[in-house]
């Protein structure tokens, strides 16, 4: 902060909390009505009401102190403190939340001068500073009232508003192409992957239908065969499962979170109940293929090898372990679950619920995996580390191109609104 500041209550006309939850029942929520403004429906500094709750006119009438007009600042109260949204024509009328604060500026306050202070590390350390609660933080109104604002007329305060919004508009567009680029790339990896799994290396190969329309044509002197005569596909064991009065013990075992796409997370491993007489059965063995049930679309079926790094360990029903007849075809397995044959392969076959969708064992025993010579599989094989290196490298540096973007642009913001950049040397200077 600037040392010359002012108190925010000496800048608002009204600062209020919004309706306790004794204030209105959540039997009064309707379809369609007047939005209710919480804590999510405040995005990058606008009010975003898409998935907000809403009551009648009615009930928004009774609590017409509440609402909010243009030019208002609404900002959370629990959680991600400093999360504010800039109130426009198009949302006034809406309600401030429960979860919400409502801030009114006085002449003497820009409101977007204000939001972009609220986005500055110092103003979220001192919210966060001044509002730990016992169990989260929580920011009341008596609190904000006594945030530090700097002391700058309000003609100055329109000025830097405005500066910054040509300058993070610039930023904002730098680091958008960025993450688009990001997930070209990751998306190209999986692509590549995927062709020359099913096309190989050489594109003087004669091809043949495959047979299966996610693999689509393979090079004539190759094979396609289903996942059900490489191996066998192993389920787990039920987490919660009655043992009755047979013998237990612990065992560490892998549920889907574990199982990432091409390694084993094992920042946490839980431990479940086994019975002695089923150990054997669930237990993992080095050069298993890991793959999983089900989750979000992106994690169906993607696997990884087991390398035994816990031993002894066992698996959840919601992971499958392919035990394959050659162990090593695992890593060539393994990655093919991962290229976009066989993610549209389990995603057309797979039981879609309302957040999550899952596989069954058949579907895995049935899946189609190409198979090429072995000296030109190990050929492809070497070609997707160096290219899976090559591609990893330049997410690394495209990331961290991101990261330097949204520094600058934070520090820019705070430089700005405590007065200790000067805006129009900048601009001659850029």
């Amino acid at each position: 902060m600037s040392a010359a500041s002012v108190r925010l209550r000496h800048l608002v006309t009204e600062l209020k909390t919004g309706p306790f939850g004794s204030a209105l029942s959540a039997d009064e929520y309707v379809d369609e009505g007047v939005p209710l403004v919480n804590p999510s429906d405040l995005r990058a500094g606008r009010v975003r009401p898409e998935g907000a709750v809403k009551v009648s006119e009615a009930v928004a009438a009774r609590m017409s102190a509440y609402r909010v007009r243009s030019g208002d600042v609404l900002l959370g109260r629990r959680g991600e403190l400093g999360r504010y949204g800039l109130v426009g024509s198009a949302e006034a009328g809406f309600l401030c939340g429960t979860g919400s604060l409502l801030v009114r500026p006085s002449p003497d306050l820009d409101a977007k001068f204000f939001g972009y202070l609220l986005e500055t590390s110092a103003t979220r350390d001192w919210l966060s500073l001044q509002s730990v609660g016992s169990t989260m933080e929580n920011l009341s109104e008596a609190i904000l009232a006594r945030l530090p604002v700097p002391a700058l007329h309000v003609s100055r305060q329109r000025a830097i508003a405005n500066f910054l919004d040509e300058q993070t508009t610039r930023i904002d567009t730098l680091i958008a192409g960025k993450v688009e680029l990001l997930t070209a790339l990751k998306a190209h990896q999986y692509s590549y992957a995927s062709f020359i799994m099913t096309r190989g290396l050489s594109q003087a190969s004669a091809v043949k239908a495959s047979g299966y329309p996610e693999i689509g044509d393979v090079p004539a002197h190759w094979s396609v065969k289903r996942l059900k005569f490489l191996g066998e596909v192993r389920s787990g064991i039920a987490k919660g499962k009655d043992h009755g009065e047979k013998e237990v013990v612990a065992m560490p075992y892998l549920r889907v979170a574990n199982v990432q796409d091409g390694y084993v997370d094992l920042d946490e491993v839980l431990e479940i109940d086994v019975g002695v007489h089923e150990v054997t059965r669930f237990l993992l063995k080095v050069g298993d293929v890991l793959m999983n049930e089900g989750g979000d679309n992106d994690k169906l079926g993607r696997g990884t090898v087991w390398q035994g790094q816990i031993a002894p360990c066992v698996h959840q029903n919601h992971v499958f372990a392919v035990r394959l007849r050659e162990i090593g075809l695992a890593e060539w397995v393994a990655r093919f679950t991962s290229t976009d044959a066989a993610r549209s392969y389990f995603f057309l076959r797979s039981k879609q619920s309302t957040n999550l969708a899952s596989i069954n064992q058949s579907n895995v025993r049935e899946l189609p995996v190409p198979m090429p010579p072995a000296d030109e599989r190990k050929e492809i094989m070497a070609e997707l580390e160096r290219s899976t290196g090559a591609n990893a490298d330049l997410v690394t540096h495209v990331a961290a191109h991101i990261d330097r973007l949204r520094e600058y642009r934070s520090s820019l913001i705070s430089a700005a609104v405590t007065g200790q950049l000067n805006i129009g040397a900048y601009k001659e200077v850029a």
